[in-house]
């Protein structure tokens, strides 16, 4: 009976000593736990939108002077009037051109003549519509540019969430307008590329006429319609909402990891 009382102290120890270790684990686990506070999530989302802030800013200089080169080949392709070329061997000193708004003859030693149409009505259809769809091509074109100023990142006019949305809204308006345009500028080109090749090879007229053939406008039009689609799509790739992703990524993984640490040591605990 004498040795109870020597023993009972024994399991009060381990009692004690299981009770500080589970003590101490928890709070490991609560400041291991404390690394998830909002000020990391925020440090995460700092850290990625500081790295592509620049490579935004990139894309929306990159499509402003993108969509300002294509404004200008559109109207150098409807203020041009070599959209159609020709020349004859009965006349080898001389060459004629064709244009939207003018025909030209243009002389060997260098003299160049130009006459405007004198009617709109007696225009053909496929002039009458090319004037039309090149206008509408260029007011788009500047319409898109215009939009997309404001919704620049380095232009300080809107502030806070709302304000990010509404430049992205605005990007996205500007990059849809420029593809419009983009779309609306091939089709003169295109169909009057097509009909030409059609004239061209038309084996019903004699080889003695002279056929018309392409001029410089047609190849720059062409080239304005592609610049006016990629500057769109720089436009909605330079977007913000792309970078959302990448922000939340290292967020999920570090908390896996804390969740890991919190698990391993409440186990060493129960073993001990």
């Amino acid at each position: 009976m004498p040795r109870f009382p020597a023993l009972l102290p024994l399991p009060m120890k381990v009692l004690s000593f299981h009770r500080s270790l589970e003590e101490s684990s928890g709070g490991a686990g609560q400041a291991w736990g404390s690394t998830e506070s909002p000020s990391d999530d925020e440090a995460w989302g700092t850290d990625a939108e500081t790295m592509g802030h620049p490579c935004m800013c990139a894309l929306e200089l990159l499509g402003m002077l993108v969509g300002s080169l294509a404004w200008f080949c559109s109207l150098a392709t409807t203020l041009m009037p070599q959209w159609l070329t020709q020349s004859t061997e009965l006349l080898p000193m001389e060459s004629f051109e064709q244009g939207l708004w003018e025909t030209c003859v243009v002389q060997e030693m260098g003299g160049l003549e130009c006459r405007s149409y004198d009617t709109i009505l007696g225009l053909p259809a496929e002039i009458q519509v090319a004037r039309i769809l090149m206008c509408l091509c260029l007011s788009t074109s500047m319409l898109g540019l215009l939009v997309a100023v404001p919704g620049l990142s380095q232009v300080k006019s809107c502030q806070g969430e709302e304000g990010k949305r509404a430049k992205r809204v605005l990007k996205i308006v500007a990059a849809v307008l420029c593809m419009a345009a983009g779309v609306v500028g091939l089709v003169p080109v295109s169909v009057a590329a097509h009909t030409t090749v059609q004239k061209f090879h038309d084996h019903r007229v004699p080889e003695v006429i002279p056929r018309w053939e392409f001029g410089d406008a047609i190849f720059i039009g062409w080239v304005a319609g592609f610049l006016h689609v990629i500057a769109g799509v720089l436009f909605i790739t330079s977007c913000p909402g792309s970078h959302r992703g990448h922000a939340r990524f290292p967020q999920h993984t570090h908390r896996q990891e804390v969740r890991t640490i919190h698990n391993s040591t409440s186990k060493h605990s129960e073993y001990v």
